[in-house]
């Protein structure tokens, strides 16, 4: 079903560029870009007494550090110790968080607060794709080296300093603004979020003050590549797709849900979904697992913690192989699958194969192109038997010369070689 969905790439649902995707990423890494959050993320808010025991039960993550105006990338697992998703977790009172991400984690933990009759309030604000009315919050990403100095100049009154990961309140156009210190670029910043209704003046204000520190706005085509240069993989395989153990939630979810509705493409092809599961240290969030509380999929996540894991790398793809896949387009007879600039995803869940001496080392997922870089690359999951820099050789295409989805034109499979590096690439990666 997954393989061949009528769904391509994540479409994020605002505009593609406001000038150009090249100088817009250039901006987060010389000057500052700002991105409209307001629409593709969904919001799930819970309250009520029972709100961290709840937390604790489905996290992997401790709570013991957590409290208002604190935030935190929570990460849940199925009972096997496999990723569901992760996402951001805003501590706004004592008694009430919220979720926010792709639907994967705050569905699950909706259906978990459902199921085991905590005392919590759910509250939903939808994806704008999935919204029958207006969205509860606006969200602005404000990054780059001159993020902070823009944001002094339009705060009225005496600039907070806001710890990382952590809520402060400013003040922009007469108007209360929560801003969490989040580096989605890693070149600093703040993202800011309050009511729908203050969100045009506050935005009005910021763009005005822009020019003054190389402001650009920034589109969903430039957006779509933040996240592999900054070294997150965005969508994880959500977890949920075979056992007993999960089909109750398999019925639970609606059969017009995101889950219900992803695609997986990629060159990496099983017959068993489990092969497409990603474990914390696969996705490099081994650090947040904390055996100091009982939660779903500790028992199995303890058997694995000791045990050989896959370790999340960049990769950059060799520049005459990539040249080879475009010249492929010119010429009449074979071509290999198009790659779109600035990004070449065209499922929501890509998996590509890697190997190195002849056998298969790991899989290679959201294959982009930045400015800041000048070169394609990707993340990958790779055996910790693989070393820094080592050559690798990824697999591009589908076999078979293509699934059913609309998005893959019928083409041929070829080798890629790789560089791997264990640190950020050259240029901002």
């Amino acid at each position: 079903m997954l393989r061949d969905a009528p769904v391509g790439g994540y479409q994020f649902p605002f505009t593609p560029e406001f000038t150009n995707w090249r100088d817009e990423q250039e901006s987060w890494q010389n000057s500052v870009v700002l991105f409209d959050q307001s629409f593709h993320m969904k919001d799930v808010y819970f309250e009520g007494p029972d709100v961290l025991r709840l937390l604790s039960d489905v996290a992997v993550n401790t709570m013991k550090n957590f409290a208002p105006n604190r935030a935190k990338q929570i990460v849940t697992c199925n009972p096997d110790g496999y990723v569901i998703g992760d996402a951001i977790l805003f501590g706004h009172t004592e008694h009430r968080v919220s979720i926010v991400g792709r639907p994967s984690v705050p569905n699950w933990v909706e259906y978990q607060a459902r199921l085991g009759r905590y005392d919590v309030k759910v509250t939903r604000d939808e994806r704008t794709v999935a919204n029958q009315g207006r969205r509860l919050i606006y969200r602005y990403q404000i990054q780059g080296p001159n993020a902070l100095d823009l944001l002094r100049s339009v705060h009225e009154g005496t600039f907070p300093e806001i710890p990382f990961f952590q809520l402060g309140d400013l003040k922009i156009a007469g108007r209360r603004v929560r801003a969490l210190n989040h580096n989605m670029s890693r070149m600093g910043g703040l993202e800011l979020h309050g009511p729908v209704d203050d969100g045009e003046a506050v935005l009005a204000a910021i763009l005005a003050a822009g020019p003054r520190f190389g402001l650009r706005q920034g589109g969903s085509r430039a957006y779509s590549t933040v996240s592999p240069e900054s070294g997150w993989i965005p969508s994880p395989m959500p977890a949920i797709y075979a056992g007993a153990a999960m089909k109750p939630y398999r019925e639970y979810l609606p059969a017009d849900g995101f889950e219900a509705n992803a695609s997986l493409g990629g060159s990496f092809d099983s017959p068993r979904i489990e092969d497409y599961y990603q474990t914390p240290w696969d996705l490099g969030y081994g650090r947040h697992v904390k055996f100091d509380h009982e939660f779903i999929g500790r028992a199995a996540l303890e058997k694995l913690a000791d045990r050989p894991h896959r370790r999340k790398v960049w990769l950059r793809w060799n520049e005459e192989d990539v040249l080879r896949i475009y010249a492929s387009q010119l010429r009449p007879g074979t071509r290999f699958k198009y790659m779109e600039m600035p990004n070449a995803f065209y499922s929501i869940l890509p998996f590509d194969t890697v190997r190195a001496g002849g056998r298969q080392v790991g899989l290679s997922t959201y294959t982009v192109y930045t400015a800041n870089v000048r070169g394609w690359f990707s993340l990958a999951m790779l055996d910790e038997s693989v070393a820094d820099g080592a050559e690798v050789s990824l697999v591009w295409g589908e076999p078979n010369g293509g699934s059913l989805k609309p998005s893959v034109e019928r083409h041929a499979q070829t080798e890629v070689r790789a560089t791997v590096s264990y640190q950020r690439l050259n240029g901002g990666a």
